[in-house]
């Protein structure tokens, strides 16, 4: 349990960090932050269940990397003060998927 509520945190510094490194892409503040990330997470899960773990914004490679152009996407349509065009998105899902990299992550974990 304590090991999703840092990867939360995280998660919501990581976009926090990226909203301030990628022209186009604004959090007006940390609780919006928060709810972007719960709604990310909502959203990834939600995907996981209907097309399998690799489409979700924590899978590598091409099929996860669109995935979470398209959730980034779709959560500023829903997020107050969560914005964020396509082309900011396409740059942010790389910056978040670079660092996803380097996060441990629960099935590497089980790999090992």
């Amino acid at each position: 349990m304590i090991r999703h509520i840092v990867r939360f945190i995280v998660s919501v510094i990581v976009l926090m960090i990226v909203a301030a490194l990628v022209p186009g892409f604004r959090i007006s503040g940390f609780g919006t932050a928060i709810i972007a990330a719960l709604f990310i997470a909502l959203l990834g899960w939600l995907m996981e269940m209907l097309f399998g773990e690799r489409i979700s914004p924590y899978g590598r490679g091409i099929v996860g990397f669109i995935s979470t152009v398209v959730v980034l996407y779709i959560t500023s349509m829903i997020v107050n003060g969560f914005e964020i065009g396509v082309f900011s998105a396409i740059v942010a899902a790389l910056i978040i998927g670079i660092v996803d990299l380097f996060s441990p992550t629960i099935k590497d974990r089980v790999d090992s």
